[in-house]
């Protein structure tokens, strides 16, 4: 589950989320970084490449304020069915992912977590509304906690790194 610490506040750093593994993390951790923030499933047909290459950016830009969140859905086609547990080993195991990974959340409809919520509200998803559409849509947000850009699931990791270097060397 995701809660959010202060409503007045307009700034992802105010929301409090439990890791893969249960424990609260505070997004304020992540103060001074650029994040890209992905909705991330174990069997669904962009996987590999959106993995594959989640992994690539994270060890070229993790040593320079630049971090993945990654949160795990089951929402779309079921393509997460996995626990916590399972969906780790699948990413550490199989990518060799090092970013951070999330408990498994709910990102569209009356469960969706705050932090989704919250992301949708900033950039929108367009013509056909704010709802995520599918398994890796993501969010790239600047070193002071602001939602930037939102990328499609069909968006593949490598064409977003020229913006997230941008905003390294803003």
């Amino acid at each position: 589950m995701l809660t959010k610490t202060n409503s007045n506040d307009e700034s992802i750093y105010d929301f409090v989320v439990k890791d893969i593994s249960g424990n609260d993390v505070s997004l304020e951790k992540y103060k001074g970084k650029v994040l890209l923030i992905v909705n991330v499933a174990s069997q669904c047909g962009f996987t590999q490449t959106n993995y594959t290459e989640l992994t690539e950016l994270y060890n070229e830009y993790k040593g320079k304020d630049f971090e993945i969140l990654a949160f795990p859905s089951n929402q779309f086609g079921g393509q997460e069915p996995g626990s916590n547990e399972q969906i780790k080993e699948f990413a550490c195991t199989r990518f060799k992912a090092e970013f951070p990974l999330f408990d498994k959340v709910d990102v569209n409809g009356n469960n969706q977590a705050p932090l989704y919520k919250y992301l949708k509200s900033q950039k929108g998803g367009g013509l056909l509304g704010d709802n995520i559409k599918w398994n890796f849509a993501k969010f790239l947000v600047d070193k002071n906690g602001k939602v930037v850009d939102r990328y499609a699931p069909t968006t593949s990791p490598s064409k977003i790194q020229k913006d997230i270097k941008k905003l390294l060397d803003a």
